[in-house]
C-alpha cells in the first residue's frame, strides 16, 4: 500500500497500489467498511498479475466521513491567508512559528511524529519550497534522490506539521475541518499550489508527476471542493 507514490516508484516492490488518501489513513476513511473492502481487494488483486514490478493507482477518493463533523475555529489567526504570492515564504515561516506550541503539544501527547521524511527541519523544508517559488531550487538535503523526490518529501513535511499542530487543538477537530483549514485559510496551502504549477511546466521528468496527483489532492485540484462540516 502506497501513500507516496514517487517513493514507491523509487523502490519497485514487486506489488503496489498508490490510494490518493491523507497520510495515516490507507484505507481512506474509518467506518467505511465497504469502501475499506474495495481497497482491500483492488490491492490484493495485484497478486494476479504474473510478474512486476506493478504500481496502480486506486482510481476513487475517500468518501466523506457520516459522523457529525464539528465547525472549526483555529486559535490561531492567519494573516497570511491573504498575503500576496511574492511573500508566501516569509507567510510560512510565521506560520511554522504561530503553530509551534500546539505541534510541540501534539508530539508530547502521541510521543511521536510524522514530520521528518525530508531529513530536515520544518522550517527547513518550508525554505526549500520557497526556493520553487523564487525560482532557484536547491540541490537535495539527502544524496542520491531525485529533484522531485526530495520536494515532495519537503511538501509532504510542510502538510504534516500542519496537520499535526492543528489536531492538538481544542475541539477534536475531524480531518474534514482541518482539510477545509489547511487548503483554504493557510498560506502553505497556497504555496504548494504553486509549486504544482510549476512542477506541471517543468522540464525535470522527476518534478512533472507532483503536477498532477501526487502533491494536491483530486478534491482541491477539482475546484477546491472541500467538503464543508455540517451545520447544527
Amino acid at each position: 500500500m502506497s501513500l507516496i507514490r514517487e517513493q514507491t516508484a523509487a523502490i519497485r516492490p514487486p506489488r503496489a497500489l498508490w490510494v490518493p488518501f491523507m497520510l495515516g489513513r490507507p484505507f481512506g476513511a474509518p467506518n467505511e467498511p465497504d469502501f475499506q473492502r474495495g481497497v482491500l481487494l483492488a490491492l490484493l488483486t495485484l497478486f494476479e498479475r504474473a510478474s512486476g514490478p506493478v504500481l496502480e493507482d486506486f482510481p476513487e477518493d475517500a468518501p466523506e466521513s457520516h459522523a457529525r463533523e464539528r465547525d472549526f475555529v483555529c486559535p490561531v489567526s492567519f494573516a497570511a491567508a491573504i498575503v500576496e504570492e511574492g511573500d508566501l515564504a516569509g507567510a510560512m515561516r510565521l506560520e511554522i512559528a504561530q503553530l509551534a506550541p500546539w505541534y510541540d503539544l501534539a508530539v508530547r501527547r502521541r510521543g511521536r511524529t510524522t514530520v521528518g521524511i525530508s531529513g530536515m527541519a520544518v522550517e527547513e523544508a518550508a525554505s526549500q519550497v520557497a526556493a520553487y517559488l523564487d525560482g532557484a531550487p536547491r540541490p537535495p538535503a539527502v544524496p542520491g534522490i531525485s529533484a522531485g523526490v526530495a520536494l515532495k518529501r519537503a511538501c509532504d513535511d510542510l502538510k504534516a506539521y500542519y496537520y499535526e499542530a492543528a489536531a492538538a487543538q481544542p475541539g477534536n477537530l475531524s480531518p474534514i475541518a482541518i482539510d477545509n483549514w489547511f487548503w483554504r485559510e493557510t498560506a502553505a496551502a497556497k504555496a504548494l499550489l504553486a509549486i504544482r504549477e510549476i512542477c506541471l511546466q517543468s522540464a525535470d521528468e522527476s518534478l512533472k508527476p507532483l503536477g498532477g496527483l501526487g502533491l494536491i489532492p483530486r478534491f482541491v485540484t477539482d475546484g477546491m471542493k472541500v467538503a464543508r462540516p455540517e451545520q447544527h
